[in-house]
């Protein structure tokens, strides 16, 4: 019986703990955005900018690890981890470009990737 009970309040936490790793990710890209903004602007814009990078990065392993825990013990739909594992490929992109300073692309790929983020996260 307690397996029985256990089952959905494991499944609703690591839906949770999904949820919550998709708004992180959103709200990371966000400021990137504002810190790119800075960037433009000031003097400490390039700093928040490069630290903001690392986090944003860092976030996206966390929305992938939230969708393996999601879908493997719960058995849940594989379909998160795919996206996950989408986002993090275009943060890696990210992060080549922006080393590589080609903002032609940098720029419309972080403005794609806020958008497949609240998307993601108005799924949830």
């Amino acid at each position: 019986m307690a397996t029985q009970v256990t089952a959905p309040v494991n499944a609703q936490r690591t839906s949770s703990f999904l949820r919550i790793a998709i708004a992180l990710q959103t709200l990371t890209i966000f400021l990137q955005a504002v810190s790119a903004g800075l960037l433009l602007t000031s003097s400490y814009g390039a700093m928040l900018h490069d630290v903001g990078a690392r986090v944003t990065y860092g976030a996206s392993m966390l929305y992938l690890l939230a969708a393996v825990l999601a879908w493997k013990p719960g058995g849940g739909s594989p379909r998160p981890v795919r996206h996950a594992t989408g986002f993090l490929v275009l943060a890696s992109a990210q992060v080549v470009l922006g080393i590589a300073h080609v903002p032609s692309v940098h720029l419309p790929l972080g403005v794609l990737m806020f958008g497949l983020s609240v998307l993601a996260l108005a799924r949830r």
